[in-house]
């Protein structure tokens, strides 16, 4: 369990990074989904290469998946538009601000109900409480 802790600290520490990379990238060429195509371009060599380097096998079961999961495709390029345009003017911290306390509400959600496969998890009162003092800490840490 560390180790997943670990590898999801890690890109947790990731996407503020590629939020202000991206953004920075956006400015300089003046155009945002300029940048995003880049940085999708470079994510699918990077996933292409770790797919062949797991022995790449699993292609012929996509035409069987359901249609609706390929909608995190989209929601990917969704964020990444939207951080690489909105960062520059709004600032990353505020940025990634609203984003973590949209994947709070989200994961509540999908926890609580067992969305899309997910193991499912009561959000007891606890839980709650849990969520109200981390969406309070990220909102104590935008302030000045």
């Amino acid at each position: 369990m560390a180790y997943y802790a670990l590898i999801m600290l890690l890109a947790g520490i990731g996407i503020p990074i590629l939020a202000a990379l991206n953004a920075a990238l956006g400015t300089r060429l003046g155009n945002p989904a300029a940048a995003a195509t880049v940085l999708f371009k470079v994510a699918l060599t990077t996933a292409a290469v770790a797919y062949a380097l797991k022995c790449g096998h699993g292609w012929a079961k996509v035409a069987e998946a359901p249609k609706h999961l390929f909608l995190g495709g989209a929601l990917i390029a969704f964020y990444v538009l939207s951080i690489t345009f909105i960062a520059p003017h709004f600032g990353i911290g505020n940025a990634v601000f609203f984003v973590l306390i949209g994947q709070l509400i989200s994961a509540a959600a999908i926890d609580h109900f067992g969305l899309f496969g997910a193991q499912a998890t009561a959000l007891s009162p606890a839980r709650m409480g849990g969520i109200a003092l981390m969406a309070a800490g990220v909102w104590l840490t935008q302030q000045a």
